[in-house]
């Protein structure tokens, strides 16, 4: 299989694992889904200029946001699954592991920790939210779930290709 396709499906694979993993943990805590319609109001703004709001919530919405932001959700997870591969390369493709991709899972929470909170106005890591370490281990979870899905992802392929 071509590794960019390769690349792709995981990628597509992981984010949604960790969006199933956001409807059960739903369902089993009570915790609310993430809210993808605000990621695309804070990107659509990007192109007015705009990078930082002090509340992404109470700033002004924007067309399509939902859109955009499940879009961006994708090829975010997409980036991810293409940085587990430049960084481990071919050996992961044809035997993919589950420590490298867990790893690689939960280094991408520097992206929300310190660009995309900061950018909606919920501050570094949080800090600005009602209980940032609730929020901070719950976002380590996440992207935790979201590199096992990229092992779960590449595993599956592999076997499926194979057979």
């Amino acid at each position: 299989m071509n590794n960019v396709i390769f690349t792709i499906l995981i990628g597509i694979g992981a984010t949604a694992l960790m969006d199933l993993w956001s409807l059960l943990r739903k369902q089993l805590l009570g915790l609310p889904i993430t809210n993808w319609s605000i990621v695309g109001r804070w990107i659509a703004h990007m192109s007015h200029g705009q990078f930082y709001h002090e509340s992404i919530a109470t700033s002004a919405p924007v067309r399509a946001e939902a859109f955009i932001g499940w879009v961006a959700h994708y090829l975010i997870g997409i980036a991810y699954g293409a940085m587990l591969i430049m960084i481990y390369g071919e050996t992961w493709i044809n035997n993919p592991a589950i420590g490298q991709a867990v790893l690689v899972g939960i280094v991408t929470v520097v992206a929300p920790f310190f660009i995309m909170q900061p950018g909606m106005g919920a501050g570094i890591a949080a800090s600005r939210t009602p209980n940032p370490n609730s929020a901070r281990v719950h976002s380590l979870i996440n992207h935790g779930v979201f590199g096992l899905g990229l092992y779960v992802s590449g595993l599956a392929i592999n076997l499926g290709f194979t057979i």
